[in-house]
């Protein structure tokens, strides 16, 4: 059996591990607010604009622009990462990176070849110890205040590599917020930009009513300012939405943690009772027997 000191030892630094995950957990809640409004009041905007996007994009007709013209042959896939800088966030980027490797192992048996643009420290660390071809990274950006002149920045780095023909398709993977308990790993292609659907006439009684939208300019003008946009608009809303899972991930591991330590300290606080009674047993059995010895 361990001894008191040891006991005591061990209690001392549960507690402070314990003072530690609490502490974080407290920070992570309190940056969980922030990015949760930022990333809810950017969600209704970036649907709004694929709808006016995909109205536009019907109504200019084919080739309109070679942000939407799939290639005959993918032989270049580039995917974008998004995980986090910092760790202790449970299975958070583990999943990411799950998600990535599968896209990889999915493509390579295509026939392509695969590259990575990273955003956080895991994932790049990650495909480093892997090596993966890497085009570029940014490090410092998920998990703190976004700002979307990031995102345009990557955006046009990874538009001016699709028209130069360095990459046939671009995928996005990030962690979509659903609830503080889930945060799910999704893939989304960037480029070509996909179709919008467009809702038929007899299937469209219970979809909802969607606007004709008058264009000025002409749809073909709008849609070359639109489409790059709307690249850095996808990438902006991923950003926010692995930001916010970040903080929600690292909030409910910090939250488990804590309740391990107690769990720890109530079982450690058992030990050492069982130990300072086993000591005082001792002790008094000692005293009785020097005292009966006197007696004889």
């Amino acid at each position: 059996m361990a001894t008191l000191k040891e006991v005591q030892l061990k209690i001392s630094g549960v507690k402070k591990t314990k003072q530690i995950t609490s502490a974080m957990k407290m920070v992570a809640t309190s940056r969980l607010r922030g990015a949760q409004l930022a990333m809810e009041a950017f969600r209704p905007y970036a649907e709004k604009y694929a709808e006016v996007l995909g109205s536009l994009a019907q109504k200019a007709g084919e080739g309109a622009s070679p942000l939407l013209e799939a290639r005959e042959e993918v032989k270049k896939v580039h995917v974008v990462l998004l995980t986090s800088d910092r760790g202790l966030c449970g299975g958070f980027n583990i999943n990411l990176i799950q998600k990535a490797e599968k896209l990889i192992k999915e493509k390579v048996g295509e026939g392509a070849e695969v590259s990575f643009t990273n955003f956080g420290k895991r994932g790049r660390d990650w495909a480093r110890k892997e090596g993966q071809t890497r085009a570029d990274e940014y490090v410092g950006v998920v998990g703190t205040k976004v700002g979307f002149g990031v995102a345009s920045t990557g955006g046009q780095k990874l538009i001016d590599g699709f028209l130069a023909g360095e990459y046939d398709e671009v995928y996005l993977i990030y962690a979509e917020f659903v609830s503080m308990a889930r945060q799910v790993p999704v893939v989304q292609q960037l480029l070509p930009i996909p179709p919008i659907e467009v809702v038929e006439e007899e299937a469209a009684e219970d979809k909802p009513f969607q606007a004709e939208h008058i264009c000025e300019p002409s749809a073909d003008k709008l849609l070359g300012e639109m489409l790059p946009r709307n690249v850095y608009i996808q990438l902006y809303r991923g950003l926010l939405e692995t930001s916010t899972s970040e903080h929600a991930a690292r909030m409910s591991a910090m939250d488990n943690a804590t309740q391990a330590c107690s769990d720890m300290i109530t079982d450690l606080q058992r030990v050492y009772n069982k130990a300072r009674q086993a000591a005082i047993t001792a002790d008094l059995m000692d005293i009785v027997g020097g005292a009966e010895a006197l007696k004889g």
